[in-house]
């Protein structure tokens, strides 16, 4: 089996000035913006972005275009264009990297992206823990408005823009983008009530855009190559590649940048297999967030449909991959310590419930109580999926609700041995290759 993978966002990783001017416009860089600014109209790349069939890349899977098309134009309001760089989730790890290695690409898109929904200022929210993303993002910016592609009169196509990269205190709730724009304009970070959408009333009252950095970094091979050229990578409803990020039990870990449609077994592959003596239990296609899959979902083709349909969600493609060293109780609980602290506590079933959720796993860890508190989990489970403010609840109850499901005479086995029948040394990647259940 031989497996092409889409270098086109990491097509340059391997060259030591990647990450600057001069390294990224060996690379065709701003040539696309030059297109877009001298060769079409705003509408024009709306278009050609909304019929490339490119979906937003953080998770959610809306189709780009479509969400720059919802825009007003002529309603007498300053347009803003965010992306959101407040990447954070256990497991995810695909645009820091990306920002490291290839921030021009990301100031390209920005540009291209401003032009078509008429936007005079655009904001990089990035999370403050990576400083050395910040500054280096910061380098891109000083040279990009040097080189006349940030500023006045860009490219003398009469288009101004200015961008400020914006640097959080460190939240998981940012990355929900109202929360992301409360945070911008220096309040608490914490969701808004929706209606009215970002689209008609986001940052400063006025219309604005929120995209990941992934997708808005593929809009200028989009407008350089043309929309028909997107569409030959991933599949008829999830065109175009992306990053897959493998980590955990796997001998070669890292970003994998493939078509959208390609599975585990043959990213696997690729990435080595799992370590030497162990097996495959159970991975998540889409970060900590994300029902889990196990072994028998080898060969569900990794795009938004295919992964919905078995199931699960795409996510952000963060393929966190675990052997049967591995508790799977051990490992909810540590995601759901992970969404307790991380919430915001504007809602009520997700501020309580995921406290009452980690209280209960460490009873089941613990051996504790009877089968009754499995019960309890899921019913505490019931009560915060659907009925959270924001997403945050949702994807705290997705590992749990999907592990019980498969791994149920797990969580049982810890109350029969009065404990976690694992040995935790064993899931590190020293340990000693071994075979058997625990």
């Amino acid at each position: 089996m031989t497996l092409k993978l889409a270098p086109v966002l990491s097509r340059a990783w391997d060259e030591h000035d990647s990450y600057t001017l001069e390294g990224y416009r060996r690379h065709q860089g701003y040539t696309a913006l030059r297109k877009a600014l001298t060769e079409m109209t705003p509408d024009e790349v709306i278009t050609e972005v909304k019929d490339s069939g490119l979906r937003g890349r953080g998770g959610g899977g809306f189709p780009t275009g479509v969400k720059w098309s919802f825009i007003p134009q002529g309603d007498g309001k300053p347009h803003y264009f965010v992306v959101n760089a407040d990447e954070s989730e256990p497991g995810t790890c695909k645009d820091i990297p990306f920002m490291l290695a290839n921030p021009h690409e990301l100031i390209e898109g920005i540009v291209i992206g401003a032009y078509a929904i008429r936007s005079g200022h655009a904001f990089i929210y990035v999370r403050g823990e990576v400083t050395h993303v910040a500054r280096r993002l910061l380098a891109a910016v000083r040279e990009a408005y040097a080189a006349g592609f940030l500023g006045k009169d860009i490219l003398g196509s009469g288009f101004d823009l200015e961008l400020t990269v914006h640097v959080g205190a460190g939240a998981y709730i940012c990355g929900e983008e109202t929360a992301l724009l409360d945070s911008l304009e220096g309040r608490r970070g914490q969701p808004r009530n929706r209606p009215p959408f970002p689209a008609v009333e986001g940052l400063y009252a006025s219309p604005t855009v929120v995209n990941n950095v992934e997708s808005v970094a593929s809009v200028p091979s989009i407008i350089r190559n043309g929309k028909d050229w997107f569409r030959t990578f991933g599949t008829e409803k999830s065109a175009g590649f992306g990053f897959f990020s493998l980590s955990g039990h796997v001998v070669r870990p890292g970003q994998y940048e493939a078509g959208l449609g390609v599975t585990l077994r043959e990213l696997l592959e690729l990435a080595g297999g799992i370590r030497h003596g162990h097996r495959l239990k159970f991975w998540t296609p889409g970060g900590s967030s994300t029902p889990l899959f196990t072994e028998d979902h080898l060969d569900v083709p990794l795009d938004f449909e295919n992964v919905a349909a078995a199931g699960s969600i795409l996510g952000t493609r963060a393929l966190q991959v675990f052997d049967e060293t591995t508790c799977v109780v051990r490992a909810a609980l540590r995601w759901t310590e992970f969404y307790a602290h991380e919430s915001c506590g504007k809602c009520t079933p997700c501020r309580e419930g995921t406290y009452w959720l980690v209280q209960a796993y460490r009873r089941l860890e613990a051996g504790q109580g009877g089968e009754a508190e499995l019960e309890k989990l899921l019913d505490i489970c019931d009560n915060i999926n659907g009925r959270a403010f924001c997403a945050l609840g949702d994807g705290a109850v997705a590992p749990i609700v999907s592990s019980i499901k498969y791994f149920r005479d797990e969580y049982l086995d810890h109350l029969r041995h009065g404990g976690c029948p694992f040995d935790p040394a064993r899931t590190t990647v020293w340990a000693p290759a071994l075979t058997g259940a625990y």
